[in-house]
């Protein structure tokens, strides 16, 4: 199976494709090729400076969404995380994220345990369908943590986000090398 580049942004600048949700403009900044935001307490319904673009029509094939994701502060927070949102009508749908809870650092979907590192993440979309993979900084091969079905497409959008985060701290991540490749 080969993969054909569709998007690619290393976060120099950011892309007038990218459109913010709940914006707070002092919370997040570009580094050295990466974007970094502040993790702020809320849910997933009241996330502060998502950031979002339109998703490729999954009707017209199978597509992955990558990114490296990195805590630059230990998470502390029951539930902080760092991550992938897919929203299908304005909705969040479900998420890939690295998430701690209680005490310890999962992949969720699937509940998988991994260590407080850059972690690739890989969302892979069809028609219908999801599967959620990660690789750790040392892995070769990706890891699939969750399969499942998609709502029919209805204004699909992509999401790197943050939230859960602790009020009394100033805690930020690290999304790195965002990818959409088209599977053949």
């Amino acid at each position: 199976m080969s993969e054909q580049i569709i998007y690619s942004d290393a976060f120099d600048a950011l892309d007038t494709d990218w459109r913010w949700l709940r914006e707070n403009p002092d919370h997040w900044r570009l580094v050295d090729g990466g974007l970094e935001i502040r993790v702020e307490p809320g849910l997933a319904d009241t996330v502060i400076n998502a950031l979002l673009r339109g998703a490729p029509d999954r009707s017209a094939g199978t597509y992955c969404i990558e990114v490296t994701v990195s805590n630059l502060n230990a998470p502390i927070q029951q539930y902080e995380q760092v991550g992938i949102t897919w929203y299908s009508g304005d909705k969040p749908v479900f998420k890939l994220v690295k998430e701690l809870i209680d005490g310890d650092l999962y992949i969720i979907p699937g509940k998988c345990p991994v260590a407080d590192e850059p972690i690739r993440l890989r969302l892979t979309v069809g028609s219908a369908e999801w599967k959620a993979e990660y690789r750790t900084a040392g892995a070769d091969a990706f890891t699939t943590a969750a399969e499942g079905e998609l709502p029919a497409p209805e204004n699909d959008c992509v999401s790197l986000q943050c939230y859960n985060g602790p009020a009394d701290a100033e805690h930020w991540v690290r999304f790195d090398h965002f990818v959409i490749t088209r599977l053949d």
